[in-house]
């Protein structure tokens, strides 16, 4: 994705003075909470973390719109999950950077409405800036000084949008770093307590284009460690601009990237979110006016998909751009939690999403899978696997399955 802001010449300068130190974010503070008033530290420790269950609604934000705070909860209505861009492997740019200038007070207060709004805040890592594998990063490094970003500022997770064009297209390194890269974010932050994504461009979900199987391959090694898929259909050229194209059956030139087509491959449906730019200015190629994509999901959903759409970025793709999108599918009006789609809080609390069932077991029958008890009963791919750690990828290996926050396996 792109990435607008500060500028290049105030970037070198704040990177060398606002490095994230690699200190824990755990029950004892310790010096990250100087400055924090007694309330605000209890805010700031039991606001972490808002894991959202499917469908999830997710807004990059980039740009520049304030030196000090967040967009307020009610300019985010809709949404459920809102993503700092960018951190990289050993600096931070724009609103990654500007999260940490925000005063303690304000930090703790702002994450506090958010999740009680339903809202997770996450960190996006890389973008379009640097090429982390090409550049030689050590995966384990770089995924531990983001994980101890996200602990040190008490967000959610962290999303990786990973752009190594090069060593996923050519070199054919992608695929193992990332997989190290993914294991090492995930042993910082358990599945089930902290929300990890990937958002790829869809082509690289190709069957046999790139070395290494691209981002099949990715999934392969380590998909159950991922939540979901922050789709890019855009920036591809002529593709994926007809709900059919989005949808059913992609061009020849990027074959079998289309929603269907992904899960087809073995990808689970409801990881598939379908990423669009809020505006035509937000990318070179790939829009769809809101109506139109509202059509698409509605025919998705309809379907069996329900996974939900993300946008860069705010502002453009505001409340009322993803009100307009949800509209013939979630509608936001419909929804009981202020990000809508579901969520729960702290890796529990009991929501059951946009389905209002839940069960404290399920007894596994012939046919279920994965993707169709998340969208049966409203709970999340890591939800299921969090609560049913010895289940396999298709959700068949257990006669009974725990589907509930805070609810144990019974069978």
């Amino acid at each position: 994705m792109a990435r607008f802001g500060i500028l290049a010449s105030l970037l070198s300068a704040l990177f060398t003075v606002l490095v994230v130190e690699a200190v824990p974010f755990n029950t004892t503070l310790g010096r990250n909470a100087d400055g924090l008033s007694p309330l605000a530290r209890d805010i700031l420790l039991s606001s972490r973390a808002v894991i959202p269950s499917s469908p999830v609604w997710v807004a990059y934000f980039d740009r520049f719109v304030s030196s000090n705070s967040l967009p307020a909860v009610s300019d985010l209505s809709g949404f459920n999950v809102f993503a700092l861009s960018f951190i990289y492997s050993s600096s931070l740019v724009d609103n990654a950077i500007t999260w940490t200038q925000i005063d303690a007070t304000t930090r703790a207060n702002t994450k506090s409405q958010y999740a009680a709004a339903g809202i997770s805040l996450i960190v996006s890592a890389y973008g379009s800036g640097p090429n982390p594998t090409s550049a030689g990063d050590d995966p384990t490094a770089a995924a531990n000084f983001i994980s101890n970003y996200v602990k040190t500022y008490g967000l959610d997770g962290v999303d990786v949008d990973y752009e190594d064009f090069g060593a996923i297209e050519t070199a054919g390194t992608a695929v193992a770093w990332l997989s190290t890269f993914t294991r090492a974010l995930r042993a910082q932050l358990p599945q089930g307590q902290y929300i990890l994504t990937h958002a790829p461009v869809a082509p690289w979900f190709s069957p046999g284009l790139w070395p290494g199987n691209g981002y099949l391959g990715v999934h392969a090694a380590v998909g159950g460690l991922i939540d979901w898929y922050n789709i890019q259909f855009y920036n591809q050229g002529s593709d994926y601009t007809t709900c059919d194209g989005l949808l059913q059956t992609s061009s020849s030139q990027w074959p079998q990237s289309a929603v269907f087509q992904i899960a087809n491959s073995g990808v689970p449906l409801n990881k598939l979110v379908i990423g669009k730019p809020a505006t035509v200015g937000d990318s070179t190629t790939g829009y769809m006016d809101p109506g139109t994509l509202a059509g698409c999901l509605a025919q998705a959903k309809n379907s069996g998909w329900s996974a939900g759409a993300m946008t860069w970025q705010y502002p453009n793709g505001n409340s009322a751009w993803i009100t307009q999108v949800r509209s013939q599918s979630f509608p936001v009006s419909g929804s009981s939690s202020g990000g809508g789609g579901g969520t729960s809080t702290g890796g529990g609390g009991g929501s059951t999403g946009s389905s209002g069932s839940c069960a404290t077991t399920y007894t596994v029958v012939s046919g279920d899978t994965c993707s169709a008890l998340e969208s049966r009963f409203g709970v999340s791919d890591a939800t299921i696997h969090s609560l049913n750690p010895s289940i396999n990828s298709g959700c068949t290996s257990e006669s009974s399955l725990a589907l509930c926050p805070r609810l144990l396996v019974l069978g």
